[in-house]
């Protein structure tokens, strides 16, 4: 009879601890992209902060940055984290990449993405690469044009992704056939 009501305690237990574990799985994936100490030079010495740099997605389409500043790493992290759940934005992807050409630019970082055919993977640097992964892209070409500066990147980045557009509402705003801006592989898939 105890080792009864034991084994019943146990498997209980264990019930209790899956629940909880699927309560706490994170609904966004986070990634610490740049983390910096800044100093103030005060009367008594340099008073040091850090800037961080957090991008949250849920690699199905939903992205969003933000940065935050504290006197404490974790902190600075948390409150980035926080502001990119704030701002979070939908992009557009067709087949694993995104529909059409586009550059962005935020303060001297310039960005170019194109979309790539199925299997090419991600070809960015740190900061692009970041933000599109968590976005759930998976196939894309990109050329960081600018500045190497990470966070006008990131930015750049995020603005890129802000501004696309399914390729037939592109097409239709430049008044070309969509033939011409559905990528070539996307085409063939299309007449076959």
């Amino acid at each position: 009879m105890a080792e009864r009501e034991q084994r019943e305690r146990r498997r209980r237990g264990k019930d209790r601890e899956k629940e909880r574990e699927e309560r706490e799985r994170p609904e966004f994936e986070e990634r610490v992209v740049h983390l910096a100490r800044t100093a103030k030079v005060v009367k008594g010495g340099r008073r040091f902060a850090f800037r961080a740099v957090v991008v949250v997605g849920d690699k199905n389409g939903r992205v969003g940055i933000g940065i935050g500043k504290a006197r404490e790493v974790p902190d600075a992290i948390r409150k980035a984290s926080e502001r990119a759940k704030k701002r979070l934005i939908v992009v557009p992807r067709l087949n694993g990449t995104i529909p059409h050409t586009i550059e962005a630019k935020f303060g001297a970082g310039i960005v170019l993405l194109r979309p790539a055919s199925p299997g090419t993977g991600v070809i960015a640097g740190g900061g692009v690469r970041a933000v599109v992964e968590a976005a759930g892209i998976s196939d894309i070409l990109s050329k960081s044009l600018g500045s190497s500066n990470i966070l006008n990147v990131v930015q750049a980045t995020f603005h890129a992704l802000k501004q696309l557009q399914d390729y037939r509402i592109e097409a239709a705003n430049r008044g070309v056939d969509q033939r011409h801006l559905a990528p070539f592989w996307y085409q063939e898939e299309t007449r076959g």
